[in-house]
């Protein structure tokens, strides 16, 4: 099997050129990563020493390196550098510890070789992940870890020489968390499957990721032998405690953290093996587009379609994970030529909902096609939010200020629901600009109680002043009540 190409130094060898799998004995679980037997005397000296320098060099009080320290694993320290800039650039809160992003990065220098000491030594420990429940748009609370920044550094570190192992295997429908892969790309392809196919299976994994069997995980992992400390450290992240707020841990034997920096890629690893090839083995016919754990399935008939429903059960089953058995449902593609009537004609993937839509053809004749647009539970999230922001009470700021507040926002809602469809969205930013009329009325005396004038002044700003919002800069100058 192709091991991808990856410097010997991410290879995880000694410093004799052998594979270690010694761990420290030293080693502890307590309350987060363990130090390795040469780190005491070392830490003493960086608290002697200087730590506004991030050069990962190991201070020993003479500003010397340690790279000629042996190591069991020689993992490059120019990596973990590496790993901490994109942590920081992915930005996210503190985990079960306590410590921001901000926080750590004020002794970068010592936190950073700190963790490259412990990973190179065998005994790092990741800390407890924090547990935050998040509610669902259907109801009830989804678990979401978010491990510590150091752990995410050590994370991102191993995910640098992993990632490349396993990428180039995946199955090119599987689009989510990949380069050069995006949700639009997977929307795109089932768009077009769905006016070639007449029935879709629209899949859901019953939690997932809280559900995902260790040992079925590193024997997946086994298959692409990744570097040794790789290998180590994965099994410890999969088995790191959860703590919730209240400092209650909970120990865990399934599942990775929704939130862990090396999660997604290893769902993917998962999946590759569970649904993706088998899929490509027991039904070559099929296609489908994955992202993550979210999947839809293209068949020509109903009776394929429910012989297909079944045989995937009967797989994952055997995976140890389970079909929803209400979110899961066949649907019929109904439009303007397929006619038939059955129970579901719609169906939500990736926050655009499929269903039959009026549009227009290329020599401008009517039709009803079949295509995705923006949810209208997401639509309705977004207006619920809107109005959150009470934009009509910030009589104290003016437009630039607001602009700079929440044009962000706006743009990147434009931007992912805008790809397809974009006129679903015009409902939307009709309701930002009328509440922008809300703010300039409160805002001017001159305008006070009337809706026209302020309706007037907001229409020549969109005009003289387009760059403020997106949806102006795209002519949109709705000004409708709310």
């Amino acid at each position: 099997m192709e091991r991808g190409n990856l410097s010997y130094r991410c290879q995880g060898k000694t410093s004799s050129g052998t594979t270690s799998k010694r761990e420290s004995t030293d080693a502890v679980h307590g309350g987060g990563s363990a130090r390795s037997s040469d780190e005491a005397p070392v830490m003493g000296a960086e608290r002697r020493g200087r730590h506004d320098q991030a050069d990962l060099r190991g201070p020993t009080g003479n500003g010397m390196s340690l790279l000629g320290t042996a190591k069991p694993f020689d993992i490059p320290k120019i990596k973990v550098m590496e790993a901490w800039k994109l942590v920081k650039r992915n930005g996210g809160a503190a985990g079960a510890d306590g410590i921001s992003i901000e926080k750590f990065e004020r002794k970068l220098a010592k936190n950073l070789y700190t963790i490259w000491n412990r990973m190179s030594s065998g005994s790092y420990y990741p800390a407890p992940v924090l547990r935050v429940d998040i509610p669902k748009k259907s109801g009830g609370t989804r678990p979401l870890g978010i491990p510590t920044v150091g752990d995410r550094v050590a994370q991102m570190t191993a995910r640098l020489c992993f990632e490349p192992l396993v990428e180039p295997h995946f199955h090119p429908d599987s689009y989510g968390y990949r380069p050069g892969k995006s949700a639009h790309q997977a929307v795109e392809q089932a768009r077009k499957r769905c006016w070639q196919y007449d029935w879709v299976i629209d899949l859901d994994i019953k939690g997932f990721f809280d559900t995902i069997d260790h040992e079925l995980m590193l024997k997946a992992v086994d298959q692409f032998k990744p570097p040794a400390w790789v290998r180590l450290y994965i099994e410890r992240w999969l088995k790191a405690p959860a703590e919730d707020r209240g400092g209650i841990r909970t120990e865990r034997n399934m599942g990775t953290p929704q939130g862990g920096v090396i999660s997604p890629v290893l769902a993917n690893l998962f999946l590759h093996f569970t649904i993706d090839r088998w899929m490509d083995i027991h039904h070559p016919g099929i296609p489908f587009e994955r992202y993550a754990d979210d999947m839809v399935l293209h068949c020509r008939t109903k009776s394929e379609a429910e012989g297909v429903l079944a045989s995937i059960k009967e797989r994952l089953g055997s995976c140890r994970l389970t079909v929803h058995p209400v979110k899961t449902k066949i649907v019929y593609c109904r439009d303007g030529k397929r006619k038939l009537n059955h129970e579901h004609t719609r169906f939500k993937f990736l926050g655009f909902d499929f269903q039959a839509r009026t549009a227009r053809s290329k020599t401008g004749k009517l039709f009803l096609g079949f295509g995705p647009a923006i949810s209208k539970d997401v639509e309705k999230e977004i207006r619920v939010e809107i109005r959150s922001w009470k934009i009509h009470q910030a009589v104290e700021a003016d437009l630039e200020r607001l602009s700079e507040l929440y044009n962000a926002k706006l743009r990147g809602w434009f931007n992912y629901y805008g790809k397809f469809r974009v006129s679903a969205l015009y409902g939307i930013f009709c309701l930002f600009t009328g509440i922008l009329v809300k703010w300039a009325k409160r805002k001017f005396k001159s305008m006070k109680g009337s809706w026209k004038r302020a309706a007037a002044y907001i229409s020549a700003r969109a005009v003289d002043s387009s760059h403020l919002f997106v949806h102006w800069e795209e002519g949109w100058l709705a000004n409708g009540r709310t």
